[in-house]
């Protein structure tokens, strides 16, 4: 046989598309050619493929070898063609005897020995290897990310000469045997948050109906401490929320050992806008899809740049990023939860002696935060330090109540919202906020108010009928205008600002 096909994928943001690797061989100077639009790490794979069959015990056949990878319009990239280019050469060449080559799929790095290497997206190839009911053939070293599937129709293979004898029938590969998954990591406990309450209920309030949160306050009064304690009083994913997360890990090439812990990513503030929302020349997932299903936290908000800021205004309200090329499009997942943190000025001490921010300096540095981004916010707090007595005497009963209890009113809350409508109240559409407001009389005129007191946008007013019916689901009550005040008082914290007063 001097022609044969073989099965592969390539990985298209976060979906594996298959491919379709034809080799011919054919009389003429020994050459090898590979078309299709093969990127550098593509072409590059001539030489480690005839150093692997070599190096295997086969024979390199001494022809005009021609790789064709279709459809020839997208783009490859990525060693994951090595072990299927490698399989069309021998299965062409007649050194191994495939009845039913069409029903696998292969993927794999090859170095010069033979050995099969890790490549990035397994998990998407996995899937969608069940969706065509092909068996998937894998390096070993990836068959550890795919535990989180319920079922798996996959084989682990470390050599290159195990694959071929898996393939002729002769020894079979072993399959990827299912494996406990390791204890949670242990979130620090929010009980170590001392002497501020009106912080903690926020907190929980954020949790309970995947709100964003954004602290302001001086340093050191626990804006930070209080936003890495989220972790532990968030449920945990659900199987289909887990197998989404994994799967951009699984692109992104990194780790992720416990696989139903919500993530919680927290850049840096000079991370540029690529590694927020992602993108390069072959896009890849930013810190905005590493935190889908979970949190991110922008610790010093108006450190970052304003450009950056400005991309997260389309991903906050959408919940996916497109990135776009030339030649194809690339869409990755982002329904994050927003925490963030920021000083009330340069120097972090506005309102004390030792402040030296002069008022125009102060503006230019919140002003970096621009209205469109703020009214993306759902809720809005300020901390003050905390009394001495509060810090260093008894702990006070809210205090010490720990990330266990919290997380059981949390869940129990968040059930009931997908039980009523599917989805957490932070996702509630305009249709379903406006039978709200025709069911509650006083609630329309009190909304009425704030729109003209206030000069709300009309997003702004839906977060914050969205956090007055997470407030409510919170008391187990029903949606009441007392928790439209307590969610107005969120967005305007200032003593002047009260909602009290409307």
């Amino acid at each position: 046989m001097k022609l044969s096909s073989v099965s592969s994928y390539a990985i298209t943001g976060i979906e594996a598309r298959p491919i379709q690797i034809e080799v011919h061989i054919a009389n003429g100077l020994p050459s090898l050619s590979i078309v299709g639009l093969p990127e550098a790490s593509v072409k590059e794979s001539k030489d480690r493929v005839r150093s692997a069959i070599l190096n295997s015990g086969f024979e390199y056949p001494a022809r005009r070898i021609t790789v064709n990878l279709a459809p020839a319009d997208l783009p490859k990239q990525g060693a994951g063609f090595d072990l299927p280019i490698a399989i069309g050469i021998l299965h062409a060449s007649g050194q191994m005897n495939c009845e039913r080559l069409e029903s696998f799929a292969l993927a794999g790095e090859l170095s010069l020995s033979g050995q099969i290497r890790p490549i990035s997206g397994a998990l998407p190839m996995a899937i969608q290897s069940q969706r065509e009911h092909r068996q998937l053939i894998l390096p070993a070293e990836n068959c550890a990310e795919l535990a989180v599937l319920p079922q798996q129709n996959c084989c682990a293979a470390r050599l290159l000469t195990e694959t071929c004898a898996h393939l002729s029938g002769d020894n079979p590969l072993p399959s990827p045997q299912p494996t406990d998954p390791p204890p949670a990591a242990q979130a620090p406990c929010i009980s170590q948050v001392r002497g501020q309450p009106q912080a903690r209920r926020a907190l929980e309030l954020a949790a309970a109906g995947g709100h964003s949160l954004l602290f302001e306050g001086p340093p050191g009064v626990g804006k930070t401490m209080l936003a890495a304690r989220i972790p532990g009083i968030l449920p945990p994913l659900t199987t289909e929320q887990a197998i989404d997360v994994a799967r951009i890990y699984s692109v992104a090439k990194l780790e992720r050992p416990d696989f139903y812990s919500a993530p919680f990513r927290a850049p840096h503030h000079t991370s540029s806008s690529v590694a927020l929302v992602g993108g390069g020349s072959h896009p890849a997932p930013g810190e905005i899809s590493l935190a889908h299903c979970g949190v991110l936290f922008l610790d010093e908000l108006p450190e970052f740049p304003v450009k950056v800021l400005e991309v997260l205004r389309q991903p906050i309200e959408s919940g996916e990023i497109l990135i776009s090329r030339a030649a194809f499009k690339s869409r990755f997942p982002c329904r994050f939860q927003l925490i963030a943190a920021m000083n009330p000025c340069p120097c972090g001490y506005a309102g004390e002696s030792r402040c030296g921010c002069s008022p125009d300096r102060i503006l230019r540095y919140r002003n970096r935060i621009s209205g469109p981004v703020l009214d993306r916010i759902d809720m809005y707090l300020k901390i003050r330090r905390a009394k001495p007595d509060m810090l260093l005497g008894t702990p006070q009963q809210a205090d010490e109540e720990g990330s266990t209890q919290i997380r059981q009113r949390v869940v129990a809350c968040r059930n009931r919202q997908l039980e009523r409508q599917g989805v957490l109240n932070s996702a509630l559409d305009a249709a379903q906020l406006s039978k709200l407001l025709a069911e509650e009389g006083e609630l329309t005129a009190l909304a009425e108010r704030a729109l003209r007191n206030f000069k709300l946008s009309v997003r702004a007013l839906h977060r914050t009928l969205r956090t007055a019916h997470t407030i409510a689901d919170l008391a187990e009550q029903p949606l009441t205008a007392n928790h439209f005040k307590e969610a107005l008082g969120y967005r305007f914290p200032d003593p002047d600002d009260n909602a009290l007063s409307i």
